[in-house]
């Protein structure tokens, strides 16, 4: 039995997935860029094409707030958290970032990383996107 060129490139490995990585320290009190990357973000993750990963730094980290209500286009982060949520990974906050103790009960898991844990991620990824 011999094997076609089709069969052996499916036995292949596919290539990697590109990362984009998604650092945002806007306030999401003040200034709809955090909304606005939160559903960017949720909308290129949901092709599955990309691996996306979000990072939340100073007041951003607002966005994981129990009580959105308070924030501009506060839908958003109703309904595009829960999207980033169900790809299996935290939602990264900046360790020293102020209002992290005051976020109570998250919408999504979050992990905390330092700045080297970030420049990390961003040498690690094919896209930056600061917002």
């Amino acid at each position: 039995m011999t094997t076609s060129p089709q069969d052996s490139r499916s036995a292949l490995s596919s290539p990697p997935r590109r990362k984009a990585l998604f650092v945002i320290n806007s306030d999401p009190r003040t200034s709809p860029r955090t909304a606005e990357a939160i559903r960017i973000a949720a909308g290129v993750g949901t092709w599955r094409k990309i691996e996306v990963t979000v990072v939340l730094c100073e007041t951003a980290v607002m966005a994981l707030s129990e009580f959105p209500d308070d924030l501009v286009d506060e839908d958003h982060f109703r309904r595009y958290l829960p999207i980033i949520g169900e790809w299996g990974r935290p939602v990264f906050v900046e360790t020293g970032a102020p209002l992290l103790n005051d976020l109570g009960q998250t919408p999504v898991p979050y992990e905390r990383i330092t700045i080297s844990q970030l420049a990390a991620m961003a040498a690690d990824s094919d896209y930056v996107l600061r917002f």
